[in-house]
């Protein structure tokens, strides 16, 4: 009898011992969920999620923890949040718009268009070409404004959110500005866009700028000395400091490119002083900016730029590995369709990507995982018709943690 009551006791206490593993196996399967959920939640909104968001976050999970697509599904929740706009995707696009790269810098209508393009799940690629501007619709703004940035600097102090289409509405860039629709390119001829790199210089700092923050390549990394070299202009000298040898062995394999590209540019220029806050953008519709003939005493046989008519000689070479879509012609005349030609590559795909990884996971991709997950962001892109919304998630399930 002794016995069989020890036996007793020691099966009891066994049955309490199971039942509290089990009760903390329950807990901790429900934390893990709640964990990748904050974590998700953290890095999409840059800010912590409410206790409701997050059990509605956990809700997508039906087990221990995510997956994959719980995790995409459950990802969503952050990105309908004020913070995803007004804290994280504005400080992503924010340094695009100046030359300093820098996020501490006023809220402006390069930076409001990507938010309303993402925020809408348009077809990102539009960035570059179409004739849109997203507004402040808040009571109490000043108007937009071609002279200043007062209409986004109120808008951003106001607190309110960018992601709500009652603060933020869609409109043409030539219906607010008067720029005519077929001179619009996106956020390059926009204000902000204008006042950083149209204004004094050559145009090329638009097409610099352009290629680091949308195809996330400067000009160094695709520089090709073999590309044909007659569309370069008479300002850049054939001999620098009286060496030939440099201008065919280095200055040749950016500009032979990049002239006649950014000739694209030909009629637009900035009207204020560099380091002010003064001017407007200025589009002179048939007339080649000044600029695009300074310096021609540098190398009288150069190129004298005629219009805006602009060729892609990167099509061939090394460069033809970005990707160009071969549905377009290579060639065009202004900015809308020389916008389009760098937004339809794989590049302009890829860099995205890489950037909303970078966002949201925090650090580059650099192992083989993370650049088998860029591919497979970039697959889903396009599948997306290019939403970027979808990299976000993806991205957010991705770095959820274990």
């Amino acid at each position: 009898m002794l016995i069989t009551r020890r036996v007793n006791r020691a099966l009891n206490a066994s049955a309490v011992i199971l039942g509290v593993a089990l009760a903390v196996t329950g807990s901790l399967a429900q934390a893990g969920a709640r964990d990748q959920a904050k974590r998700m939640y953290d890095r999409i909104a840059g800010v912590p999620p409410t206790e409701t968001e997050l059990t509605e976050m956990v809700s997508y999970a039906s087990g221990a923890s995510f997956t994959d697509q719980e995790a995409r599904d459950a990802a969503q929740v952050a990105l309908s949040s004020s913070g995803f706009y007004n804290v994280t995707l504005k400080n992503m696009v924010t340094p695009w718009t100046n030359e300093e790269q820098t996020m501490f810098a006023d809220l402006n209508d390069f930076t409001a268009t990507v938010i309303g393009l993402v925020r809408d799940g348009d077809d990102f690629r539009k960035v570059l070409y179409d004739n849109v501007l997203y507004v402040g619709v808040s009571g109490g703004l000043p108007a937009y404004s071609n002279d200043n940035n007062d209409h986004y600097a109120a808008l951003e102090a106001s607190g309110a959110d960018l992601g709500s289409d009652s603060v933020l509405q869609r409109t043409t860039q030539s219906s607010v500005t008067g720029l005519a629709a077929g001179a619009t390119a996106g956020v390059m001829t926009t204000r902000a866009a204008a006042k950083a790199y149209f204004v004094a210089g050559t145009n090329r700092a638009m097409f610099r700028f352009t290629m680091m923050n949308f195809l996330c390549r400067d000009l160094e990394q695709v520089q090709d000395t073999t590309r044909t070299p007659d569309r370069i202009r008479q300002d850049v000298s054939r001999s620098p400091g009286g060496d030939s040898r440099i201008f065919l062995n280095r200055c040749v394999g950016c500009h032979a490119g990049m002239d006649p590209l950014a000739q694209a540019f030909a009629y637009y220029n900035w009207t204020g002083e560099e380091g002010t806050e003064e001017g407007r953008l200025e589009y002179t519709a048939g007339a080649v900016q000044p600029k695009y003939h300074i310096n021609a005493d540098n190398f009288r046989y150069g190129y004298v730029t005629p219009n805006d008519d602009w060729t892609n000689y990167w099509r061939q070479g090394q460069n033809s590995a970005l990707g160009w879509d071969s549905g377009l012609p290579g060639s065009g005349s202004g900015a809308k369709s020389m916008g389009m030609e760098l937004s339809h590559s794989n590049a302009f795909a890829e860099c995205q990507v890489k950037q909303v990884f970078q966002t949201v996971c925090l650090h580059e991709p650099t192992t083989s995982a993370d650049h088998a997950q860029v591919s497979s962001m970039v697959t889903n892109l396009e599948a997306s018709n290019y939403n970027l919304q979808t990299a976000f998630t993806d991205a957010a399930a991705y770095c959820r943690g274990d």
